[in-house]
């Protein structure tokens, strides 16, 4: 909690991609219940922002507040199998992600918009949430638009491919249920 923003967030790595999202933003809205279905990581977040001044403070939050979560339930990151990606078509856009579950936190972002606006959201904010979740879930995060015309693809692409890419990460590997994915024996 802040004076900009109250948030209130769950997840369950082990879970079936049931969401229950409220952060005053639709379209964000729209873009974690995608994250959720896709990732298959059960999601509730309660956000309550200043969005009578922008939708800057609420939706950077949320990504931190949710990249805590993730980091929180992946503990020492144990048994997990660490790195993730996934390629995107959505009609005429194609992103890839890539994810390395490191405790490294690290954005590359390579994503144009044509326009500044998508409804009433800023596009510049979807680099900020993801940026927040990478930083405080201890991602490296790699999330490339190779081509698309229609902005609200070129995002959704973006969310569904970051689910894509940490439901294979986050996974156990029975091969090393108990292991650190690490030559260093910590992450």
């Amino acid at each position: 909690m802040t004076k900009e923003t109250r948030i209130a967030a769950a997840i369950n790595l082990d879970g079936t991609g049931q969401y229950d999202i409220k952060t005053g933003i639709g379209f964000l809205d729209h873009m974690l219940e995608q994250l959720s279905r896709h990732s298959l990581i059960d999601i509730t977040l309660r956000a309550e922002g200043d969005l009578h001044i922008d939708y800057h403070h609420t939706t950077e939050d949320s990504g931190i507040v949710l990249g805590e979560c993730l980091s929180k339930a992946l503990a020492g990151r144990a048994g997990i199998r660490r790195y993730g990606s996934a390629l995107i078509p959505m009609d005429e856009t194609l992103t890839e992600v890539a994810l390395d579950a490191s405790n490294r936190p690290y954005l590359i972002w390579k994503v144009n918009f044509s326009k500044p606006k998508l409804g009433t959201m800023d596009t510049e904010l979807f680099k900020e949430w993801f940026q927040a979740f990478a930083q405080l879930g201890g991602l490296t995060l790699h999330v490339w638009n190779h081509y698309g015309e229609n902005n609200h693809h070129i995002v959704e692409s973006c969310f569904k491919g970051l689910a894509r890419a940490l439901r294979v990460a986050c996974e156990v590997d029975p091969r090393q249920a108990t292991a650190v994915p690490s030559t260093k024996g910590v992450l």
